[in-house]
């Protein structure tokens, strides 16, 4: 399990636990963009999911979380689901850090790649894995994977699969802290 420290920001990565759901979901809401769930799925993901999950704290405080799983029939796949980061510490490399230690947990080992899906819209996220894919020094390969008319509330925007990898483990150290 991860617990590293970012020194220069006073930042802790580390697993959660499942009273950090609440937290969790927090994150998620203020951070406006990201897709909102129920609380109890932040729940569900900090207990159930720990292993391939991480979170953010400063001061005490959670400031950011990312959260995946292992695709059950592809174990060479980890998937990263949603990184959420709050406001106020957003464009300080957070991100980039998160996503690191997500790779490095326990749930991500022997995987070689890495898989999420964004939004086209979403220019931040796409310059952020696609300059994750360039410091581990591997493909980034972006396919469609879900049309807008998928989404049954109609409200949701196409989703493209963005596939990094294959990638080395020794590769992740590019990404620590």
């Amino acid at each position: 399990m991860i617990d590293e420290e970012i020194p220069d920001q006073g930042i802790r990565l580390r697993p959660p636990t499942a009273q950090d759901g609440a937290a969790m979901w927090e994150v998620a809401c203020d951070t406006g963009t990201l897709d909102l769930n129920s609380s109890y799925l932040y729940l569900l993901l900090a207990r159930d999911f720990a292993d391939t999950c991480v979170v953010a704290e400063h001061d005490g405080r959670l400031v950011g979380f990312a959260t995946g799983y292992r695709r059950p029939r592809h174990p060479e796949v980890v998937f990263l689901w949603q990184v959420g980061i709050r406001p106020d510490q957003q464009g300080q490399g957070l991100g980039k850090r998160l996503v690191g230690a997500f790779l490095r947990q326990p749930g991500a080992d022997r995987a070689s790649l890495l898989e999420t899906t964004i939004t086209p819209s979403n220019e931040a996220s796409r310059a952020l894995f696609e300059s994750i894919a360039r410091e581990l020094d591997t493909d980034c390969r972006i396919t469609p994977c879900f049309t807008a008319q998928d989404f049954p509330d109609g409200e949701h925007d196409s989703e493209d699969l963005f596939t990094i990898g294959p990638y080395r483990p020794a590769a992740l150290n590019r990404l620590a802290p």
